[in-house]
């Protein structure tokens, strides 16, 4: 099932797409596709639901972030070794762990916007989880059984930001419009495997990025398992995954988003983002 928010930013209205790929307005049911409706329970009454029944949406709508009122935004950092390799960084030995403000999440087609002062802001396309039920203490074994569904992300970043202000990545991940996810949220039964994922993106057309998720250091259900060791994991929880190799900072020499760009990124089954860049005034 692939659920989606739609509508004008601040006045999203929950969605799901049919077999057709036409968006049937669920509003009727649920309030938002947020913790509350992610329950099993919550998700199954809405899989019984005949889409047809569901009036249709314009598909030239607007679409918002793939889940509402979010929580907690965990990120994990150099989760694929050749991304590690690339930036000189070494092979963790658990999985990095840094936070993205709330304020970041953005629509999956929204124009992302460098603050005033980057010079440095850079792509990574993303393996995106939302956790249905509350988690502490997962093993390996039943970890995937906390999860809802995935999604495609986008870890914006802001390389000066995040690497040569005092503090930790935070403030290179954080601002505002760096946090695009979407275009659905495609719930974990109809994903069969989370670590055989194709991935791309590309930037004014030109691959940047390709990967698959199979590459990952560690796995969706390894992250699961040692976050709720430390804090529980609650209903409409987000996690990014980590990125493949070939941002920006990579590269040789280093190549920046500026304004008028445009990125394009995508994961197999989980639908396609596009984001054009702009600049705070």
């Amino acid at each position: 099932m692939k659920l989606v928010r739609f509508g004008d930013a601040g006045a999203e209205k929950p969605g799901m797409i049919d077999a057709d790929g036409t968006i049937r307005d669920l509003s009727a049911h649920i309030a938002d596709i947020n913790g509350a409706a992610l329950s099993k329970k919550s998700l199954a009454a809405l899989a019984a639901i005949d889409p047809s029944t569901l009036p249709a949406i314009d598909s030239s709508v607007r679409m918002g972030a793939c889940v509402a009122d979010i929580g907690k935004f965990m990120c994990i950092g150099l989760n694929y070794s050749d991304h590690a390799a690339e930036t000189g960084a070494d092979i963790p030995e658990h999985p990095i762990l840094f936070m993205k403000a709330t304020s970041a999440v953005m629509g999956p087609n929204d124009t992302v916007m460098l603050p005033r002062a980057s010079k440095d802001g850079d792509w990574e396309v993303e393996l995106g989880v939302v956790i249905g039920e509350p988690c502490k203490y997962a093993t390996i074994d039943n970890a995937l059984d906390y999860v809802a569904g995935y999604f495609v992300a986008n870890d914006v970043s802001e390389r000066a930001f995040q690497t040569k202000l005092t503090g930790q990545w935070t403030k290179g991940k954080s601002c505002d419009t760096f946090g695009p996810i979407g275009p659905w949220l495609v719930t974990a039964d109809d994903v069969a495997d989370p670590q055989k994922l194709d991935m791309y993106l590309d930037l004014n057309g030109e691959r940047m990025q390709t990967g698959n998720t199979a590459t990952m250091i560690f796995t969706v259900a390894q992250i699961i398992e040692h976050l709720s060791q430390m804090m529980t994991l609650q209903p409409g929880d987000v996690i990014s995954t980590g990125t493949p190799p070939g941002v920006g900072m990579g590269m040789k020499p280093p190549r920046y988003l500026t304004e008028g760009d445009v990125m394009e990124l995508g994961i197999e089954g989980l639908g396609h983002q596009r984001q054009p860049v702009g600049r705070d005034a």
